[in-house]
């Protein structure tokens, strides 16, 4: 019983202690498990914020059908930047077919258009440019100077201009839109999505199909400047042949493009990328799988605005991008991975089964697009001024909505006037402008300063003088040179023995009779010149008759009289 005890509870010790070490390796197994579906969890959760972080707004569309092919996030406020002036042109065009304007009519820059940012033309106030010119300029360069020089040239003000651009989104059905301006230039209530950008775009070419090419144009020369298109897709992408590019810190890089083969085109819209490289290379993408027939094209949905918000993309695009671009690039692998694998496509884009194979200038671009070099174009010519021979009005900032060729209100004209113009207009007023104006800052202001009090104060003493000599009745010159001569001869008597005068000396002071060369201060009548004489003759008689102890004595000399009275001077 002992042994049978014993062995029993041997073996249910060995049992309690291999059970024992069962459950602490469970539990080791478990504890692992948990850590690792916990980091499994991290990750999945810093994907799905990468992915978030990376999926920003864009869309795929049919340029002949509206259908759209491809959509992320398309409904979403954004700032569309620059893509602003895709509409501007829309709204031009809309006025030269409804025979408001021409193309060969001038615009006049305004100092208003000339203050915009960059980029711009840098055309200075006054200057014309032709309708048909800023378009171009509008594409190539994206000007904001020129976008508001349309602006006013067609609607009269910016604010006029920016109804008839929400008029005209409106007809469009581009639910998400606001605009504030003609050149995108940051304003939060300045707004749109990647869904109204692709219906605008595709209107352009739906309602002007005759200024298609003005969207592909690759290159201007003014004068003797190339100016390039900011639009890399041009001469890069097969196909590729518009439309225009934008940019802002808040919105990022946005691109509408669009790409042509065997007749047909597809339109698409990126917005958000943190980089140029990243934008090309996410638009070369859905346009690749557009033309492989890898995504499924239904119809465009009716938008409803959310009335939210855009989001502000300053930090990671022009701050702290690198992480924005790494999340950015692996989610356009993402979208690339189905043109890896050469397979017939489940969804043609044509609609038929069967596609045949793609030629090798239409086999998928962006694995290689950003490697290619930078194409040149054959420049466009474009020039400032009227064309020759052209007598009609001239488009340029006016009262809101009214006609081309009314004259501008005087503060609007006053801002580019020429000098001659200031002048003749000035000539009749009484007070006009200084010529000789001076700075009012810096250290030319203090060297202006000190010659202005120069100035004046010299001027000062010249007018004290002539106030003295006016309130005098002698003329300033005169008075100086009398006052010189005295002071000479009151030096020369001081050096000799002091002299008796004689008496035609006497008489001379006593009538105050100027004997210099200097021209006299009072003219004596011819009654007082012969009574001088006269009485001259009786001194000099009186001088031979009488003697004082042995002495010439003069004679008895009467008070100076006092001089004259001029005739202008008061009695």
């Amino acid at each position: 019983m002992a042994e049978v005890s014993v062995s029993s509870w041997i073996g249910r010790g060995e049992s309690m202690g291999s059970s024992h070490l069962d459950r602490s390796a469970w539990l080791a197994s478990n504890r692992r498990l948990r850590l690792n579906l916990i980091g499994f969890f991290i990750v999945a959760l810093g994907l799905v914020a990468a992915a978030s972080a990376a999926a920003t707004p864009a869309i795929v569309i049919d340029a002949a059908t509206g259908n759209v092919l491809y959509e992320e996030q398309a409904n979403e406020p954004w700032y569309p930047a620059s893509l602003t002036k895709l509409m501007t042109i829309y709204v031009a065009l809309s006025a030269v077919r409804d025979h408001q304007i021409s193309l060969d009519t001038p615009l006049v820059v305004s100092a208003r258009a000339a203050s915009m940012a960059p980029s711009k033309m840098g055309f200075a106030p006054g200057t014309e440019v032709t309708l048909d010119n800023a378009l171009k300029m509008l594409v190539v360069k994206s000007a904001n100077d020129i976008a508001v020089t349309v602006a006013e040239g067609i609607g009269g003000s910016v604010e006029a201009f920016a109804e008839d651009m929400n008029r005209a989104a409106a007809e469009l059905g581009m639910t998400e839109t606001h605009f504030v301006n003609p050149n995108g230039l940051h304003d939060v209530e300045h707004v749109s999505s990647a869904r109204d950008l692709a219906v605008l775009a595709r209107a352009l070419y739906v309602n002007f199909p005759n200024f298609a090419g003005l969207y592909g144009i690759g290159a201007l020369r003014l004068g003797d400047e190339i100016i390039q298109t900011h639009n890399d897709l041009l001469g890069r992408y097969p196909g590729a042949d518009g439309m225009k590019t934008g940019f802002t810190c808040a919105a990022g890089f946005n691109l509408v493009a669009s790409a042509e083969r065997g007749g047909h085109r597809y339109i698409a819209v990126v917005l958000g990328a943190p980089s140029i490289k990243s934008r090309l290379v996410r638009t070369a993408v859905l346009l690749d799988r557009a033309f492989a027939g890898v995504d499924h094209p239904h119809p465009l949905s009716a938008a409803v605005s959310a009335q939210a918000t855009p989001p502000d993309m300053h930090e990671e695009v022009c701050r702290r991008r690198a992480k924005a671009v790494a999340a950015f690039e692996a989610e356009t692998e993402r979208l690339e991975a189905p043109l890896a694998a050469p397979t017939t496509p489940i969804f043609p884009a044509n609609g038929f089964l069967f596609n045949p194979a793609p030629a090798p200038d239409q086999a998928p671009m962006a694995s290689r697009i950003a490697m290619l070099p930078a194409p040149v174009f054959d420049p466009v010519p474009v020039s400032i001024g009227p064309v020759p021979g052209y007598a009609g009005p001239v488009a340029e900032a006016r009262p809101p909505h009214s006609p081309i060729g009314t004259p501008s209100p005087p503060e609007a004209a006053s801002a580019y006037t020429s000098e001659k113009q200031q002048e003749v207009e000035t000539s009749g007023t009484p007070v006009k402008p200084d010529a000789a104006a001076l700075p009012m800052k810096g250290r030319l202001a203090k060297k202006a300063v000190t010659k202005i009090v120069s100035e004046k104060s010299e001027k000062g003493t010249k007018l004290a003088a002539k106030h003295e000599a006016d309130e005098g009745g002698a003329a300033p010159a005169a008075e100086a040179k009398k006052h010189s001569a005295k002071a000479a001869a009151a030096e020369k008597h001081a050096a000799k023995p002091v002299a008796k005068p004689s008496a035609e000396t006497a008489i001379d002071e006593k009538l105050n009779i100027d004997t210099t060369d200097e021209p006299t201060t009072h003219k004596l009548t011819k009654h007082k010149v012969k009574q001088a004489k006269a009485h001259k003759a009786t001194i000099a008689k009186a001088k031979t008759s009488h003697k004082i102890a042995g002495k010439h004595k003069p004679a008895k000399i009467a008070a100076k009289p006092k001089p004259a009275k001029p005739a202008s001077a008061p009695d």
